[in-house]
């Protein structure tokens, strides 16, 4: 242990004594490179025998040692501040990150909910976003009388005569109005627009005859006559009618070509995937510019009021959002039995200088007004709901017509109260014989005790008005039965365990030929035997 003690005094000495040498150095360097008088006597011992070149060597040579010491005293003083800067503690540092992490969810919060409150929700308001905006400002201490000045100023550039406009006074400058759409309409009916002369001696088996006709001859687009069959008594029937099917098989060309048939274009609305709610549809009244963003579907609505022809609407890709998510204040007031109830809230308080036909904020659908959506069932899509099914008549387009010649035939002119008189004239004429009502009361038990399902009253409802249009189209009555109950009922067993069921299916596949006959039902009976494919 004696030795061990020996060597390690002896060996940590000799370090200790090196690592002090350091400091020893560095003083001695210090000493001699800030020691100016000892410099000074030797420059003096040199100086005599120095030339010029001597003299500007020694002053390079002073220059550098100068900027030297000027550096390394940055330096130091540098470092000192590092070592000894203030800071703050750890735990003050993340208590200080965190509030401004609270702080800045907080305004980012605030700023959400502002802009949710004046970016136009307005129907859903129980309250004039007015009056929202004005309660936010008292909230953080703003003058109402500010307030108050602002809105002024906004509405100023409106023209506010204390007259309201009607159908019978002058016309409104549209920049004028905060529906520029809308007063432009009015404007045109006001003082260029006048009535056609209808042609209302047409039935609905040859207003469907010459559809067909006139859309091969002027337009090239050719169609089964049962489909538009099924489309015009689909017309009597609801207000809402689904065009389903792969691409290209004429989906929105139907609609289209009717409308052209009308002399009356239809309104072909585009339904972006990022609608949600009812402003896609009607639009909303922006609070910061003081004007309605209007869209076609609105003016579309709104102008079928000034007009008697049929008028169809098409939400192309209807499914490209969530149908029952942008559409579903339509279905609603749709549902409604008295057409005078269809009513859409537009906004909460009427402007004298309004369109015309906005009566108490609230925009009515006028009855000569259809309907029409197109879907694509891919993965691209959503899948209908059940309750937009229910309240609409899906028709299939799954394949093209093959052409043929037609005569050519002249578009019409007819008023949708003809139409409309024609659809419950067939309703009186044609309804549904007693012994098809016992069949359809009969297959409804059938249905609910082997697979769960009813038909419910909406579905008889529709299927008692459409079969007799369809029949009054120069269908029959029993392919108007089938085609309903394959679209409206059949189509709910999609929903079911294919597997558990095929048996029941091949079963009322035998009780359908049982009771309607087997030539009879072809539709219902192919629908059933691609399901047992399918399971």
């Amino acid at each position: 242990m004696d030795a061990f003690l020996k060597y390690f005094y002896q060996d940590m000495g000799l370090m200790l004594q090196a690592f002090l040498n350091i400091f020893v150095s560095i003083f001695n360097f210090l000493n001699v490179l800030l020691n100016y008088p000892m410099r000074m006597k030797i420059i003096k011992s040199y100086s005599p025998d120095f030339g010029a070149g001597d003299w500007v060597l020694l002053a390079v040579t002073n220059l550098l040692i100068l900027a030297i010491i000027v550096m390394g005293i940055f330096m130091i003083v540098k470092l000192f501040k590092r070592l000894f800067r203030f800071r703050l503690p750890v735990k003050e540092n993340e208590k200080l990150r965190a509030e401004v992490a609270k702080l800045s969810r907080e305004v980012f919060k605030l700023n959400y909910e502002k802009d949710k409150i004046l970016a136009m929700k307005v129907s859903e308001m129980g309250m004039a976003p007015s009056d929202v905006l004005r309660q936010i400002e008292d909230e953080e201490n703003k003058e109402p009388a500010a307030e108050a000045d602002q809105k002024s100023e906004a509405e100023a550039k409106f023209d506010h005569n204390g007259e309201r406009n009607t159908i019978t006074s002058p016309p409104v400058v549209p920049e004028a109005s905060r529906f520029f759409r809308l007063t432009t309409v009015d404007n045109y009916y006001k003082t260029v627009y006048e009535a056609p002369v209808y042609d209302n001696d047409v039935t609905l088996e040859g207003f469907c005859i010459r559809y067909r006709n006139f859309a091969a001859s002027k337009l090239r687009l050719f169609y089964d006559i049962d489909i538009l069959r099924y489309f015009v008594a689909a017309l009597g029937a609801c207000r809402l009618i689904i065009l389903q099917g792969i691409s290209g098989t004429g989906k929105t060309s139907l609609p289209y070509s009717f409308g052209k048939y009308l002399l009356l274009d239809s309104t072909i609305a585009a339904v972006q995937p990022a609608w949600r709610d009812r402003t896609e549809l009607f639009g909303y009244f922006n609070e910061f510019t003081k004007v309605f963003n209007e869209t076609e579907f609105l003016r579309a609505v709104y102008e079928a009021n000034y007009f008697r022809d049929p008028h169809v609407i098409v939400l192309d890709e209807m499914n490209i959002a969530r149908v029952e998510y942008y559409f579903a204040e339509m279905l609603s007031v749709l549902e409604m039995p008295r057409p005078e109830e269809w009513l859409v809230d537009i906004v909460t308080t009427v402007w004298d200088n309004d369109p015309c036909l906005i009566d108490g904020g609230k925009v009515h659908i006028n009855k000569n007004t259809w309907f029409v959506g197109t879907i694509n069932n891919d993965d691209s899509t959503f899948a209908v709901a059940d309750k937009v099914y229910d309240r609409a008549i899906p028709i299939d387009l799954d394949s093209k017509a093959a052409s043929f010649i037609a005569p050519d035939t002249e578009p019409i002119h007819v008023t949708a109260e003809h139409l409309i008189e024609m659809f419950k004239d067939a309703k009186k004429k044609y309804p549904i014989s007693e012994e098809n009502l016992k069949k359809l009361d009969e297959m409804d038990l059938y249905v609910i005790k082997h697979f769960r399902l009813a038909f419910g009253n909406r579905i008889m409802k529709q299927l008692k008005d459409f079969v007799p249009c369809y029949v009054a189209c120069g269908g029959t009555e029993l392919d108007g039965i089938d085609f309903m109950v394959a679209k409206k009922i059949l189509r709910k067993f999609e929903s079911l365990n294919m597997g558990f069921i095929k048996d029941e299916l091949h079963k009322f596949v035998i009780y359908l030929e049982k009771t309607f006959g087997k030539t009879n039902m072809r539709m219902c009976k192919e629908y059933l035997n691609r399901l047992q494919k399918m399971s």
